[in-house]
């Protein structure tokens, strides 16, 4: 059993994410995991990520507050605002963005495999 207390969590520096506090809560540094990692952002309000993508699926729950979700694939753009406990999954490749459009702190769970789907 690998236990991580909040408190104690690693923080961690994203790119392109702005306003913005990221701790992992396992795999990476906060320990040994196999299939995928869980982190833990709080955006402050007007904190954000630019529009990117990755090959790897991700999930998403709002922990607290309100979180904007944009999002991008084969063109498309979709946009939904999630609150406590809303979830949404990303495919792999799919641009998203965070923003916090709202007035207090946010924040959101992530959920994301280490690897790209095998490719068959």
């Amino acid at each position: 059993m690998n236990v991580t207390r909040y408190p104690e969590a690693p923080v961690y520096e994203a790119p392109n994410h702005f306003d913005m506090r990221c701790v992992r809560l396992q795999g990476r540094e906060a320990g040994p995991a196999e299939q995928l990692w869980l982190g833990v952002s709080t955006l402050e309000p007007g904190g954000h990520t630019s529009l990117d993508g990755s090959p790897m699926e991700k999930h998403y729950v709002v922990l607290e507050g309100e979180l904007t979700i944009v999002s991008e694939l084969d063109g498309i753009r979709q946009e939904a605002t999630l609150g406590r406990l809303d979830s949404c999954r990303l495919a792999p490749g799919e641009k998203r963005q965070l923003i916090n459009r709202s007035g207090r702190t946010a924040s959101v769970l992530l959920a994301m495999p280490f690897s790209p789907p095998v490719q068959g």
